[in-house]
């Protein structure tokens, strides 16, 4: 273990060691330890199926091999971050989002080749699943911010416009939504009017209470159906940089208090915990590390010493 006084990453790099999977291993050694783009696309290679997209549980809460939008969306995450989202890797993974994409050319959350693997029982596998900006979004703002040009593109993206207006419009929503809303919005090309969006998308956080404002009273917000006790959400969580279109949605002070909290909740180990629901007994240890990358990456995007 890491003696008691080291850094933020010295004590997450012990526990990385400790319990994570070799890609969680190779990205944090990418991030924190000069590590090689080559050995962290080498572990994420694993996860690749011979449609273009990815499987194997990338995602910890869906299981099995079969390629899934959310896997090959984090996938893509990875990717981005090492800068490999060009060439012919990305041509594959646009052939695959096109031949999974619903019928008005977005993802669904779950496609329903995942029957009979096991998955978090709040992500239900039906036949005929609708489009969903949990999947979506995500994907075109980093294709889009990464300048692919693919005709998936095209109507994946008026979709996730009409879905973040929706939300805008008062449809109902949760913050995994919002986050997906603002990933599209901090790279669709159109800057001018993912302003406008995501200043009206702020309003709707505050008002119906979608962040935490103050970390010391978050028993006292809502929390939305289907999510665990204490399962909320706080601006560092829809603001990961301070470039993000969400980072106007909150004063600097309140920032400052959602980064204390994020930095005062690494644990012993090392790590930092995850507040979702827990449903099989290596979901939360996978998890874990991803979420102790995340708060480094988070931390250090703000200027916090890590």
């Amino acid at each position: 273990m890491a003696p008691s006084g080291a850094s933020a990453a010295a004590r997450a790099e012990q526990f990385v060691w400790l319990t994570a999977r070799v890609l969680e291993q190779r990205r944090f050694a990418f991030h924190f330890l000069d590590g090689s783009a080559d050995a962290v696309e080498a572990a994420l290679s694993a996860y690749l199926g011979d449609d273009g997209g990815y499987g194997h549980a990338l995602e910890p809460d869906l299981r099995g091999p079969v390629s899934q939008p959310l896997h090959t969306a984090h996938a893509l995450r990875v990717l981005d971050e090492i800068g490999r989202c060009g060439d012919r890797r990305i041509e594959r993974v646009c052939r695959y989002l096109t031949a999974v994409s619903t019928q008005d050319g977005a993802l669904p959350a779950l496609h329903p080749s995942l029957r009979g693997y096991p998955a978090a029982p709040w992500i239900p596998v039906i036949d005929d699943p609708p489009s969903d900006l949990l999947s979506t979004g995500p994907v075109v703002g980093l294709l889009h911010r990464n300048e692919v040009w693919h005709a998936w593109l095209f109507r994946a993206t008026d979709f996730c416009w009409a879905a973040v207006e929706a939300i805008t419009r008062g449809a109902r929503t949760h913050p995994y939504e919002v986050e997906a809303a603002v990933a599209f919005l901090d790279g669709v090309p159109d800057r001018d009017r993912a302003r406008a969006a995501a200043e009206r998308l702020g309003r709707t956080v505050r008002e119906r209470r979608l962040a935490v404002l103050e970390p010391d009273r978050a028993a006292e917000y809502p929390l939305p159906e289907g999510y665990a006790p204490g399962e909320h959400h706080y601006p560092h969580d829809f603001a990961r940089t301070p470039g993000s279109v969400a980072r106007s949605w909150f004063t600097d002070a309140e920032m400052e208090r959602s980064l204390d909290f994020l930095a005062a909740a690494q644990e012993t180990d090392g790590g930092w915990p995850v507040n979702w629901r827990a449903w099989a007994p290596g979901t939360a240890l996978e998890c874990r590390p991803r979420a102790t990358i995340d708060a480094l990456l988070t931390l250090r995007a703000h200027g916090r010493p890590v």
